[in-house]
């Protein structure tokens, strides 16, 4: 017998008026022709799922069929081999997700196996569905003319989701469309990291049309329930608002039904289901006829939802879902993200797909796993040899400290040999090729490959000290109780960084630091330890924060690294500390001129560029001065060589809201990802807001929408009261604007951005340094027409 579970929202008429945004979307149209996109007629960009499935054939539904099916849906992708086949999408460790899959069959391949309304042609076109490592439902197939849409809700366990069709003896596995949507956390509470919701469905009441996005800016669809001769329909025109819980669209909420006639029991949900599931319905109301105080009971009955006793009901709309327990990934989240990382990097094409480990019979091929304590799967063996690979020895190797072998011969690869490969935690490798015997023994550094690299094996012998490869010379090594004395036992919590919490501490020089300590909960955090070292021992910047020094022991990792007494502009931004004279525009655009000085070093002052991969208003740190540097460089990345044009990467997505949408299609970062994120950090600069506000859509999507009007007031933080010069707020306005292009080429660099805020600068200085006149305004409106669009 399954468990019901139900829940009633009741939200009042109000005006409202939402922002709409498709940031972070990803929609597959499968079967599409590589190198090809579009938008729909609801401007949702679709693109072709080549680079997120390996295997399948391309197909087109019926000519018959075409014209009933909106575009996205007359294509679609079959995989007539293998019994398992996955798409791997991108996603953010943490954050919740829809997912969204929808099977048209279409007669693709002139059988009509589902015309006949048999139980054999029923079954011939029925295949399993996997979210991860659990079964999420059997796909039916559709019909010639129909289709089926499966929706479930999760939070991501890793940088990737895969979501695999598998075959089981009923007929071909086939997909139309694949969707993903980004969710703020707090919708659907009930969704948690070990607890999915598959959607069993989600009615509309009195509704005459089918609603997903624009209407719902999550683009969850609303189908319009069928009309019942025990019901009355109601509707209103007013907007109505409800709360962020389940953010249901005000033109979903504006029609309702409640009995007819002289009935005080409204019946609305009923279905059968003799299996063992767990279901949780939700249940909306808006009461949007004032003259009346509506109060009734609600009943779960068996399979039955209805309201008696009391006023009449009023129902608006009701979904439900199947609750079911995920199981994540048993390999570890790093090593998923990092064998994801090097399938990318190299363009593998092998048989990886879903999870590299498990279950067994679907492990990756040339991938040999061991199961570890915490039942948790590493990655022990990999067998890349004769894969047609092309460039260098990916550093990510050096992550997978499980590794006891790696063969890498007969591919054409060449460049340096990762340091830290050796000098692996799990192990100390051993290259030989040619004449050369063991590389892993050599002193000479740096080591290059000729362009056929051989095996690549492990010997017994172990070390216990990774860190000897990042080779810190200008920093000092503090023991755990140094640390444990400068900070006075951890007493002052000042945040949260990329891999623990940060804490306050004085040397004995009277030097102030933070201290940023690895959380043994960070399930990537000895990677982001790493990278951070890695980057801030090799750069030195005056808008960079400097490292002290470092902690390296057996249970304890930390680094130290000098202390900015004014916090975050996050946390000025959002009135943590007022902002009041202090944070007058002036100060904000030296602020953020500061901030792009030391991004325009990391990529254009370094020998090799380097990606910040995390840029965001919590990673601009503030002096006494209010002199601001980039912190935390958990997520950076170096190019190893100049002639590289971007990294493949999936574990460094950097923080929602501030992500470059093209990381979502090629999972590649580059230097316009740091100009996409910097250009988020300028608009909420400008504004005081922050990226996202659940209902309110993107900071995107809202600034776009007052930049039209021409009124560069609609824009600014009311809390700077106008006082600013008029030129230099839309200077910040439009080069953020250039930062934010969805094409990435489009977009200046950070040379050119930096440029365009000390102009910004000038123009608001000189504002501070005279009276403001008509003359002046005047004045300040003529550059301003310079700069800008030609119509505001």
């Amino acid at each position: 017998m399954e468990f019901l579970a139900f829940f009633a929202v009741l939200v009042l008429a109000t005006a409202v008026v939402p922002a709409v945004s498709q940031q972070g979307y990803l929609s597959i149209d499968c079967g599409l022709e590589a190198n090809s996109s579009y938008q729909d007629d609801n401007r949702i960009l679709y693109v072709p799922d080549g680079p997120y499935v390996d295997g399948g054939e391309n197909h087109k539904v019926a000519a018959e069929y075409a014209s009933s099916f909106q575009r996205p849906d007359q294509t679609l992708r079959s995989f007539p081999s293998g019994v398992r086949n996955c798409y791997t999408l991108p996603t953010a460790a943490g954050s919740k997700y829809l997912v969204r899959l929808v099977f048209v069959y279409g007669n693709y391949d002139g059988k009509n196996i589902s015309s006949s309304s048999s139980s054999a042609a029923a079954a011939a076109l029925r295949f399993d569905l996997y979210l991860g490592l659990s079964r999420w439902t059997t796909v039916q197939g559709g019909t010639g003319s129909g289709g089926e849409v499966h929706e479930a809700v999760f939070v991501a366990w890793a940088s990737w989701a895969p979501v695999c069709l598998v075959n089981t003896g009923s007929g071909t596995p086939f997909v139309s469309t694949v969707e993903l949507r980004p969710l703020v956390d707090s919708l659907y509470p009930a969704v948690m990291a070990n607890q999915s919701l598959a959607m069993l469905r989600r009615r509309n009441m009195a509704a005459n049309n089918f609603i997903r996005y624009p209407d719902d800016p999550y683009d969850r669809y609303w189908w319009p329930m069928n009309a019942d001769p025990a019901w009355a329909n109601l509707s209103t025109t007013s907007t109505i608002k409800t709360g962020s819980t389940f953010a249901v669209p005000s033109s979903v909420l504006q029609t309702a039904v409640t009995p007819s006639g002289n009935s005080t029991v409204l019946n609305v949900i009923s279905w059968q289901d003799t299996t063992a599931k767990e279901y949780v319905v939700y249940l909306h109301f808006a009461d949007f006829q004032s003259s009346k105080l509506r109060e009734f009971d609600a009943y779960p009955d068996a399979n039955q939802c209805y309201y008696g006793r009391g006023y009449e009901p009023v129902n608006t709309t009701w979904a439900g879902l199947a609750s079911c327990n995920f199981s994540p990934s048993p390999s570890r989240c790093l090593a998923f993200d990092t064998i994801m990382a090097i399938k990318l990097e190299y363009g593998v094409k092998k048989n990886w797909m879903g999870d590299p480990c498990f279950p067994p019979e679907f492990a990756w091929d040339g991938i040999k796993c061991r199961n570890t304590s915490g039942n948790i799967m590493r990655i022990i063996s990999i067998d890349l040899s004769n894969s047609n690979l092309f460039g260098v020895i990916s550093n990510n190797f050096t992550l997978l400290t499980a590794l006891e072998k790696l063969n890498l011969s007969g591919n054409q690869l060449n460049g340096p040999i990762p340091d830290s490969l050796c000098k692996n935690n799990a192990g100390q490798f051993v290259f030989s090729y040619g004449s050369d015997g063991n590389m892993c023994n050599k002193t000479i550094v740096p080591t290059y490959v000729p362009p056929q690299v051989p095996d690549i094996k492990t010997s017994p012998e172990r070390k216990t000290n990774p860190f000897d490869p990042l080779q810190i010379t200008e920093s000092r090594q503090f023991t755990y109780e140094e640390l444990k004395k400068f900070t006075n036992n951890f007493q002052q919590f000042i945040g949260r960084g990329g891999f623990g919490n940060v804490y306050y501490g004085c040397l004995e020089n009277k030097t102030e630091v933070a201290v940023k300590m690895l959380s043994e909960f960070s399930e990537n955090g000895l990677d982001q330890f790493l990278a951070e070292v890695q980057s801030l021992t090799k750069v030195h910047h005056k808008n960079l924060v400097s490292l002290v020094g470092y902690c390296w022991e057996k249970d304890h990792l930390a680094l130290a690294y000098e202390y900015m007494a004014r916090g975050n502009l996050c946390d000025h931004l959002r009135g943590k500390f007022g902002v009041g004279d202090t944070f007058n525009w002036v100060t904000r655009v030296r602020v953020v001129l500061d901030a792009a000085q030391g991004l325009e070093y990391l990529h254009k002052g370094c020998n090799l560029p380097i990606i910040h991969g995390d840029v965001k208003t919590n990673n601009v740190l503030l002096g006494e001065n209010l002199k601001a540097k980039i912190a935390d460089f958990g997520l950076s990345k170096t190019y190893i060589s100049e002639t590289q044009t971007h990294i493949s990467t999936s574990n460094a997505a950097g923080t929602m809201g501030y992500i470059d949408p093209e990381y979502y299609h090629t999972g590649r970062l580059t230097e316009s990802s740091d100009v996409y994120s910097f250009g988020v950090v300028l608009l909420e600069v400008a504004t005081g807001e922050p990226p996202i506000l659940p209902g309110s859509g993107h900071i995107i999507q809202r600034v776009k929408q007052k930049v039209a009007s021409g009124n560069i007031s609609l824009v600014a933080d009311a809390r700077l009261k106008d006082l600013y010069d008029i030129s230099s707020m839309w200077k910040v306005v439009d080069t953020a604007m250039l930062c934010i292009s969805e094409v990435a080429t489009q977009r200046p660099t950070m040379s050119t951005v930096v440029l365009q805020l000390k102009e910004s600068l000038a123009l608001e200085e000189a504002r501070d340094s005279r009276d403001i006149t008509t003359s002046s305004v005047s004045d300040a409106m003529d550059v301003l027409s310079k700069f800008g669009p030609s119509a505001r």
